[in-house]
């Protein structure tokens, strides 16, 4: 009767990874409770799957992982389901989405707990309270209801991600065969995801990360990483990694470890991080790096005004100077850096807004000439709800505001929200929506990103072809033969579908 149900609600529409985050509540629990993992992304009708699971009446606890995006549209209708099917079910969730939008969530009345953060140790205390009917108030990481109010208990210090148990990864391949986990991708035929860290170091403004981890990181050594990925590697042949930490390269000499370990093993890799981490980095560090298969870098550009900069509270030392300096650098060491941009932030007036947008433009095609192997990665700018942060507080005060109903979050005009690309954002007009939109359209027709492996050499070539006026001349305007030929050849967006 104490089963759990551990759900991963469907996140792509073809390609999927390992499911790290609800694996990983399912490492905590191992030994002491029995579980089951239901992935969304591996099952053609997930619902059905729970619904037979529940109806045995041996799960009591069901625990779903929910990111801000396309998860929410079976997390919502299937929390709903659950409790209207299953009302004695205890409903528990975590993830970005869960956290950061507390409030919404726990009122809904389906979600009974949040876990606030890493559920390494709150998930397996929470369980062992409610089955010994003993008080939850002093664990941390949790979130609840109560009398009307949101309790909030305080913060766990990040765990030494060492002390951690392995993923049980044989076990998830019971369930699911864990070489379809393993996909092809721009950087090889089975690629493999992992998280080697938890959290970053910084308060970006507008970074999901920095409300749950408040500029706290803490990393697994390099070694037990590469103990991880030899077993993978050898057990199901994974041939490439993509390292899916907030940011994996805090530490250079953590990075340059790893590095060493894994040249000659064949394996080509990619991870995220910072420009101005990074750039402190030695040339020999960055060699290395390259040697031991580290193709591609993501990294948070973000904007080439230093003004935005500051107001985004990037931290550390990066400016527009830097960017344009870094791009060159990394062009000497064959790594590809793929910049993501935000734009379209609040400003005083909506003048100064359209400024802001075509200075980034205009500094994105620096960038490309500087270093025209560069990947840009164009988001538009959608509120975090970051306590302190400028950009949220202006955006309120120009009429932001959030779903005040958990079930809105899936409504049409929600749904792509934290994919930013519908930013319901009161102070961006649809000229600069359009203008955002238009713009990025060109770029992908002059440069199409390299990471879409369906492209052919001819199809590139063409696209390249028909893009190149409207590219060098600043004509943006209805770029509906680009467009036709995005649709026909469904291009990739790396910043809505990865690799």
């Amino acid at each position: 009767m104490c089963k759990i149900l551990l759900f991963n609600p469907r996140s792509a529409t073809y390609k999927f990874r390992v499911p790290n985050s609800i694996l990983q509540v399912a490492a905590s629990v191992e030994g002491r409770y029995d579980w089951v993992i239901v992935d969304g992304n591996r099952e053609t009708d997930p619902w059905s799957k729970i619904r037979s699971l529940l109806a045995t009446g041996e799960f009591k606890y069901v625990g779903f992982t929910v990111m801000p995006g396309p998860q929410l549209k079976e997390a919502i209708p299937f929390a709903i389901r659950i409790r209207e099917e299953f009302p004695g079910t205890v409903m528990i969730w975590g993830g970005y989405f869960a956290t950061n939008q507390q409030k919404v969530v726990l009122k809904s009345g389906y979600v009974d707990f949040v876990i606030n953060g890493p559920g390494d140790h709150a998930f397996p205390a929470l369980i062992d309270a409610l089955e010994k009917n003993q008080p939850y108030e002093l664990i941390k990481n949790l979130i609840y209801h109560r009398d009307g109010k949101i309790i909030k208990t305080p913060k766990e210090d990040l765990i030494d991600q060492s002390t951690l148990p392995p993923l049980p990864y044989d076990r998830l391949d019971r369930f699911y065969s864990l070489e379809k986990y393993l996909g092809k991708t721009y950087l090889g035929n089975r690629t493999l995801a992992y998280h080697s860290s938890m959290g970053c170091p910084f308060t970006c403004s507008f970074c999901a990360v920095v409300p749950i981890y408040e500029a706290r990181w803490k990393a697994k050594a390099a070694g037990q990483v590469y103990t991880d990925v030899r077993y993978i590697k050898d057990k199901w042949g994974a041939d490439s990694i993509e390292f899916h930490d907030n940011n994996f390269f805090v530490s250079e000499k953590r990075t340059a470890e790893f590095s060493r370990m894994i040249k000659n093993d064949n394996m080509i890799w990619w991870g995220e991080g910072r420009i101005d981490t990074i750039d402190k980095y030695k040339d020999e560090t960055l060699a290395l790096m390259r040697e031991s298969g580290c193709k591609m870098i993501f990294f948070g550009a973000e904007t080439g005004n230093d003004e935005i900069l500051k107001k985004m509270d990037k931290g550390g030392t990066q400016s527009g100077a830097q960017i344009r300096a870094f791009a060159a650098r990394m062009k000497k060491f064959d790594i590809i850096p793929e910049y993501s941009f935000v734009l379209g932030t609040p400003a005083e007036s909506p003048e100064k807004v359209m400024q802001y947008i075509e200075q980034d433009i205009a500094f994105i095609k620096e960038i490309k000439s500087i270093n025209p192997d560069t990947e840009i990665v164009i988001y538009t700018y959608s509120p975090v709800p970051t306590e302190g942060s400028e950009l949220f507080k202006k955006s309120q005060e120009s009429g932001f505001k959030f779903p005040e109903k958990l079930e809105d979050w899936i409504s049409p005009q929600w749904e792509n929200f934290d994919l930013r690309k519908n930013p319901l954002t009161p102070w961006l007009t649809p000229e600069m929506i359009d203008k955002i939109r238009n713009f990025e359209t060109v770029l992908n027709g002059y440069y199409p990103t390299v990471s879409d492996i369906r492209l052919s050499a001819v199809k590139r070539k063409l696209i390249h072809t028909v893009a190149a006026l409207r590219y060098k001349t600043n004509l943006y305007k209805y770029p509906y033969e680009i467009k036709l030929l995005h649709r026909l050849w469904h291009y990739r967006q790396p910043e809505i579908q990865g690799f």
